[in-house]
């Protein structure tokens, strides 16, 4: 019995390191497209991303399924449970990253002015790269039972509110140029859409990193972040 709940767990985490590393990728082709300033993408990339997001649906139904079964069937020790639940916390987030990586492309694609959008990507490019690697580090710290790593990711989450309140105020010097510009506004609606999904890329990762704490210490900080040490 235990070996075939070990073997359960293994495969458990198996599928979330393939599952974790598709939505990193999916993060590292927006940071391509977000970096170049170009508002178009050829279709062979936006249909790979589509592609890729029906396997990360698929594959968190799938795992999902077999958390339930590996409880149900082996009831694993406390430590394994914590290991399980927390694994199960973090595809959620991770699913809804990349759920956040399709809206940004979508938004993407219907903005109509490229010129106010190439001014404005750079600080863009900034918010994505730091929230990518604040998902990166809080998969560390879940993997490799790194306290330190979930640390930085939870004290940094502010990093990006201020990137997004950077990016707001040089967009509204920008508007001054034609604010009766129809394209021009509905240009500025989508780019906020943009950044404002990338800073739920950051709580997603910032979740991550509690979740990660909760598997190899067994206490949920959810709510805590102000006194954690």
């Amino acid at each position: 019995m235990t070996l075939k709940k070990d073997d359960a767990i293994e495969s458990i985490l198996t599928d979330f390191e393939s599952f974790a590393n598709l939505v990193l990728y999916q993060l590292d082709i927006l940071e391509t497209q977000i970096s170049s300033g170009d508002v178009s993408m050829k279709d062979k990339i936006y249909n790979e991303i589509v592609d890729n997001e029906k396997k990360l649906d698929k594959m968190e139904v799938k795992i999902s399924d077999k958390i339930v079964k590996t409880i149900v069937l082996y009831k694993p020790v406390a430590s394994d449970i914590r290991k399980i639940i927390a694994c199960y916390r973090i595809v959620i987030s991770l699913e809804r990253v990349g759920d956040l990586v399709m809206n940004i492309i979508n938004f993407l694609r219907k903005i109509k002015n490229p010129k106010i959008y190439a001014d404005l990507s750079d600080v863009i490019a900034n918010m994505l790269i730091f929230s990518t690697n604040m998902v990166k580090k809080s998969l560390l710290s879940f993997t490799h039972d790194d306290k330190e790593f979930a640390i930085w990711t939870i004290k940094n989450d502010s990093v990006v509110d201020e990137l997004n309140h950077k990016l707001m105020k040089k967009a509204i010097n920008k508007s001054k140029v034609a604010e009766e510009n129809k394209l021009l506004l509905l240009s500025f609606i989508n780019i906020n859409e943009i950044v404002s999904n990338i800073e739920r890329i950051a709580d997603h990762a910032t979740n991550i990193a509690e979740a990660a704490i909760y598997s190899f210490e067994g206490k949920d900080i959810r709510h805590l972040n102000k006194d954690i040490e």
